[in-house]
């Protein structure tokens, strides 16, 4: 008699091929899978962490201008778009991650309202100078130590109803707490997994956070 045949499953990607995909978890683009650039550190805000994110930013999103430091994937800047952002920047050093991003707005007919710059997310007032952002994501390299550069790059970018979105390891919290702390109020926070993060606003006149 015959041995048993083992029962055939479907094939699961490689583990390496559904790393370099960002799949979109609301809004126009629910569910769309697009690919990344197979780059060393990147690092997309876990889906997880996104939702939690964006259901706190509904009341703002639709019609808000975005800009996604450190943009990597594009995963914020584009989810916010699929939301109902109107427009996102996104700032990129690495010259494939941002052509992958290029690539994505190309596949879902998003390219009049996403702009890529290859550009340092700590700088971003020098490439938008004049502009403003309702919405602006903070979310460096781990473990580069540019939380505190890239929040002070952005003082020219927020204006009072701005929110300013900050992802971190979470055994840093303590430390992105007191780099909030002089110019912002944080409005939320949690964690998940390792990673922390916050939504935060600018202090209204008169109030001087922390002394």
């Amino acid at each position: 008699m015959a041995g048993r045949q083992p029962k055939r499953r479907g094939k699961r990607p490689a583990r390496h091929e559904r790393e370099h995909h960002l799949r979109v978890i609301g809004g126009e683009w629910r569910s769309r899978v697009l690919p990344v650039a197979d780059r060393p550190g990147l690092r997309p805000t876990p889906n997880r962490v996104r939702e939690t994110l964006f259901n706190w930013l509904t009341p703002m999103l639709a019609g808000a201008r975005c800009v996604d430091l450190f943009a990597g994937t594009g995963a914020l800047g584009i989810e916010a778009l699929s939301r109902g952002a109107a427009h996102a920047v996104f700032i990129e050093r690495d010259r494939r991650a941002a052509a992958a991003i290029d690539a994505a707005l190309a596949t879902l007919g998003a390219t009049d309202r996403g702009r890529v710059l290859i550009a340092d997310g700590t700088q971003p007032a020098r490439h938008l100078a004049g502009e403003r952002a309702d919405i602006v994501f903070v979310d460096p390299p781990f473990d580069a130590n540019l939380h505190a550069a890239a929040l002070a790059g952005i003082d020219d970018l927020v204006h009072p109803q701005s929110r300013v979105y900050v992802e971190y390891p979470a055994y840093d919290e303590a430390a992105i707490g007191e780099q909030l702390a002089a110019r912002y109020q944080i409005l939320r926070q949690s964690r998940s997994a390792g990673v922390g993060y916050c939504l935060a606003r600018v202090r209204p006149a008169g109030d001087h956070g922390a002394s």
